[in-house]
């Protein structure tokens, strides 16, 4: 026997034997000696309550915890073989939730496909924090926690809830749990001394169904909703459109009882009707045929027998007729009964019935059990009703003719025996009062005796067609006297003889049709539900009140459930799929495995792996063919709007590229709101590491290929697509290329930056003076001009942003930088800001200008806010650049990682250009049409496929002047045409000694600097 087992054992306290460690005695006498508290935990305030007040022997002393609604309560108790103070107090329900884990919590984060496989996490809600700070501070001067939760397996999760939050503060804290099924004083007493432990397997099967619910419930019901809000927009445009596992098969079984009144063909049919009066009234004999669909065949049979009227009896059967009293009412039978003796719905039902509970007059009201326990002394509970004027007499006559002899059911849960009285009252109200009188009289009922009669049945012939007429005589009704809720009437007819012969008063033949089945009442659903394993008892009343709430269904005058047109159509679609969703298989399939964890037939994890690839394949199909879903409800709704992508419906699953540098969340690729990509971390916005692409991508993907060199693993390829003439013409426009670092030519091309990790020395201040500050305009495939700011010496590190930078910054945010950075033409000094006065489209538009007119720098103004508000601000250098030197500037070791952009200190001024493999380059020209065909380039020399990625104007490849400054327009055109990738034009505004090129001009206003396109004059 174990620890715990054994102590109780010693000190009279029963205990179910648990695998604990052994402990010595003086182990035992310690523990024993240590607690003098404990904290006891019940599910509800009046639960609570109602214990300690029977346990207490009303003694208790009430003081409040964080909570309000949930008090707590003391009192002094002889548990363990010792004086304990006992404190009890509750919560209210599940104290903790499921709930996914950030981004996943809002429909706009993802795909809802990845909510199959989205992490989840358990939390407590904030309306709940109080409730747990109480628990945290109360065990911390208890020894010991007993469980008084509700003995179900709801119960039994929300105990391994406070088990969790009270092990938090108390790890080693002894649990023990308290199983009772009504609050009586005998039923809590023998609780405290058989105190079990929590049972985990119980508690398991409840978070797998809650996971799956949370899962299918919240993939579907954020593809549906978010669907159907744009196709029906008139119509669905603020609705929430829910799906549950159970509420559609629930939905399905209303749905299906309509379809099938609509397709009922009413059939005709005849039949011979014979009467016969008599002193006492009249008795009608029925056709032992019933009825015939031959109207001919009816007919004959019907003239024969009117040849010769005369009826002979042919048998008379008297013999004795028992109607059966009621079975022991269980969870299911509640609901029913309430809906159709006391028209209340059984939400309601439960409500009042968990309330009766709760104040100790009714047993718990939760149970599949229709048998009554051995054990359980119902003489006493039948007495206890004697007292009352309506059916007391009625119970001391029970009591009087040998006690209660209840029939039994089949079924029993094995925690909890049938719903019954536990204590008398007389001071309840309405529907209260109601509730308690149907279930102490069905409780009476069924230990009474079975109403007797005698029945007597005549059969005649007519013409040899049989007829029979069936007579009633009550002698004992028992039961009846105290059970209103069913009739059993007397059916008096005369005394026949056999053989005997009499004349018919009359005889006639009738028509008549078949008739449509009835819509379903909520007693017909439930019946429904629990046949074919929907839900449990306790949650039926649940799932029939959601699809009233989503108004899938209403109810007629006569309480009758009619389907809506929304759920018409989302059943109608579903079944067309193929996919019986609204049917009960899927479902019930996970009630029997849940049953199975229960039993420890089955394992928890198996299950739920199970039962999400089950649903995410259906959920997969129903995306595929979700036109179906269209096309149903358009029934019902009109038209449904054209939807040009599915992506337009529901956000794309982010699918991770890499991990985060920072953070070590993964990074997806995501749409900006104003168009183009960006690499996004999924931990925003706690962190805000994030890789905007310029707006010349045109589309990006992940491929499946994975880098093998960079850091950390695994780093996915990106295929990408190029806006054509944006990139240099040896470049394709779509490739897959990596941007971990390792892709030389794609971290030039889009200027992608890597961030220095902290533990790197800052800059010191000369470096900073260093650092090569330079701005210029630059021409995009539009003809447009931007104004771009440009660093040098980028150190390699993590992966950050393709942002442009003048110095070191932290990791920029995933949402565009704000910042208004002051607009430096070409001569470096500020720019001018004008306002285009000419009629046209381009009236009243701001633009930038040299304000000397010394240069030929020109930007639209709006264009300059775009490229601020949102990164990048363009490609920067293409190759970093680590200082001043005497004669001019170098690249980094000497100019062999990058292009001689800027001529070297060599007499060559554009020959000598070395790749980035430190080999010569080679020339060549440009065939493809266009304003660059004959136009010569540098290139790298190696095969295509072995390239480097180098590529240089041969135009643009000249030495700088004698004072070794470069010319800010040869930097910016020839920087831009390779980093970003635009249509390159020619040097504009070269040094005086190098050789000069005359500046394009604009074909409308022949000044330099922009072009027909972007000309103020031409607007």
């Amino acid at each position: 026997m174990n620890f715990q087992a054994r102590l109780f054992a010693s000190r009279g306290v029963r205990m179910l034997q648990q695998p604990w460690r052994l402990f010595s005695r003086a182990a035992e006498d310690m523990a024993l000696q240590r607690i003098r508290k404990v904290l006891c935990v019940a599910e509800k305030n009046d639960a609570a309550r109602g214990i300690a007040d029977l346990l207490s022997n009303s003694r208790m002393r009430r003081r409040e915890g964080f909570s309000k609604f949930n008090k707590i309560y003391e009192y002094d108790y002889q548990m363990f073989g010792q004086n304990v103070t006992m404190v009890m107090t509750s919560v209210s329900g599940h104290l903790l939730a499921h709930d996914f884990k950030l981004p996943f919590r809002k429909w706009h984060s993802c795909n809802p496909l990845a909510l199959f496989e989205a992490e989840i996490e358990k939390y407590c809600p904030e309306n709940y924090v109080d409730i747990k700070r109480t628990l945290e501070r109360e065990v911390q001067q208890c020894q010991a926690l007993v469980i008084w939760t509700d003995c179900d397996r709801e119960g039994e999760n929300i105990g391994f809830e406070i088990i969790h939050v009270c092990r938090a503060v108390k790890p080693n804290l002894p649990v023990f749990r308290a199983r009772f099924s009504e609050i009586t004083l005998h039923a809590v007493r023998r609780a405290c001394e058989n105190l079990t432990q929590p049972d985990q397997k119980t508690s398991d099967a409840v978070d797998v169904r809650q996971e799956l619910d949370l899962r299918i419930g919240a993939a579907f019901t954020r593809f549906q909703t978010l669907r159907f809000q744009k196709i029906f927009p008139d119509v669905l445009a603020d609705q929430l459109i829910s799906y549950g596992s159970c509420q559609f098969p629930t939905l399905g079984f209303v749905v299906e009882r309509f379809k099938a009144i609509q397709a009922f063909v009413p059939e005709a049919f005849y039949k011979i009707k014979v009467t016969h009066d008599h002193e006492d009234g009249s008795v009608v004999f029925n056709w032992k045929r019933n009825r015939l669909f031959n109207h001919t065949a009816c007919l004959v049979l019907y003239q024969m027998c009117m040849e010769d009227p005369v009826a002979t009896v042919v048998e008379v059967v008297s013999k004795p007729k028992s109607k059966w009293r009621p079975l022991p009412l269980d969870t299911v039978e509640l609901e029913k009964l309430a809906s159709r003796k006391l028209k209340i719905n059984a939400k309601e039902t439960m409500r009042i019935a968990e309330k009766l509970y709760t104040q100790g007059f009714i047993s718990y009201p939760r149970t599949e059990t229709n048998i009554f326990p051995k054990e359980l002394n119902l003489s006493t509970l039948v007495e206890q009703q004697t007292q009352d004027p309506n059916w007391g007499a009625f119970a001391q006559r029970i009591l009087d003719q040998g006690g209660p002899t209840p029939r039994s059911g089949t079924k029993s849960d094995q925690a909890h025996p049938p719903i019954h009285p536990t204590k008398y009252t007389a001071n309840l109200q309405g529907n209260e009062q109601r509730l308690y009188e149907f279930i102490v009289r069905h409780f009476l009922a069924c230990c009474s005796e079975d109403a007797k009669g005698q029945e007597t049945t005549v059969e005649i012939d007519i013409a040899n067609e049989r007829f029979i007429a069936q007579g009633l005589m009550i002698l004992a009704r028992n039961y009846l006297e105290v059970y209103p809720y069913e009739k059993w009437s007397d059916k008096v007819i005369p005394l026949y003889q056999k053989g005997s012969r009499f004349q018919p008063t009359t005889v006639e033949m009738v028509d008549g049709e078949t008739s449509p089945p009835l819509l379903l009442t909520e007693a017909d659903l439930i019946a429904l539900m629990e046949k074919h394993g929907i839900g449990t008892d306790a949650t039926h009343a649940e799932h029939i009140e959601t699809i009233k709430m989503r108004m899938y269904v209403g109810l007629t005058a006569d309480q009758r459930f009619l389907p809506g047109h929304l759920g018409m159509g989302l059943v109608e679609g579903y079944d067309s799929m193929g996919y019986e969703m609204s049917k009960p298989d899927l479902r019930a399939e996970l009630e029997a495995d849940l049953k199975l964890i229960c039993e420890g037939k089955k394992d928890k994890s198996a299950v739920l792996q199970q039962q999400v690839q089950k649903y995410k394949q259906v959920f997969v199909e129903a995306v595929a063919r979700a036109n179906k879903l269209d096309q149903a409800l358009a029934q019902y709704f009109g038209e449904a709007a054209e939807i040009a992508e599915q992506e337009e419906v529901y956000p794309t699953m982010p699918v991770p590229v890499r991990k985060c540098p920072q953070c070590n969340n993964d990074m997806v690729l995501k749409t900006k709101k104003n168009g183009g990509f960006y690499l996004s971390c999924m931990g925003y916005p706690a962190c805000k590491t994030a890789v905007w692409f310029p707006d010349f991508v045109l589309d990006v993907a992940r491929d499946e290929s994975i880098c093998a060199v960079c850091k950390p693993h695994p780093v996915h390829r990106l295929k990408f697509k190029f806006k054509r003439g944006s990139v240099p013409p040896v470049m394709p426009l779509e490739l897959v290329g990596c941007i971990g670092g390792c892709d030389e030519m794609l971290k030039e091309l889009l200027d992608l930056k890597y961030l220095h990790r902290s533990s790197q020395p800052a800059l010191s201040a000369s470096q900073h003076t260093n650092h090569l500050q330079v701005s210029n305009s630059f021409n995009r495939a539009g003809g447009d001009k931007r104004y771009v700011r440009g660093t040098s010496n980028v150190a390699q590190g993590h992966l950050l942003s393709v942002s442009s930078v003048r110095t070191h910054r932290p990791a920029p945010s995933a949402a565009p930088d704000n910042r208004n950075n002051a607009v430096v033409c070409n001569c470096g000094n500020e720019a001018l800001l004008l306002t285009v006065r000419k009629e046209g489209p381009n009236q009243g538009r701001q633009f930038y200008k040299c304000s000397a007119s010394t240069c030929n720098f020109f930007l639209w103004a709006d264009q300059s806010e775009d490229r601020s508000n949102t990164a990048p601000r363009g490609a920067a250098l293409p190759q970093p650049l680590a200082g001043r030197g005497s004669a001019g500037f170098h690249p980094p070791g000497g100019g062999g990682r990058g292009p001689e952009l800027f001529g070297s200190n060599s007499s060559d001024s554009g020959s000598g250009a070395v790749c980035r493999c430190n080999q010569p380059a080679v020339t060549r020209t440009v065939q493809k049409d266009g304003p660059n065909k004959g136009r010569q380039f540098h290139t790298c020399s190696k095969p295509r496929d072995q390239q480097c990625g180098f590529f240089q104007w041969a135009d643009e490849n000249v030495a700088p002047g004698p004072s070794g400054d470069i010319s800010f327009n040869h930097f910016g055109s020839s920087g831009y045409s390779r980093g970003l990738g635009t249509k390159a034009k020619r040097p504009s505004n070269l040094s005086s000694e190098a050789t000069a090129k005359k500046p394009r001009t604009c074909s409308v206003c022949h000044q330099p600097g922009h072009t027909r396109k972007t000309c103020p004059q031409n607007h």
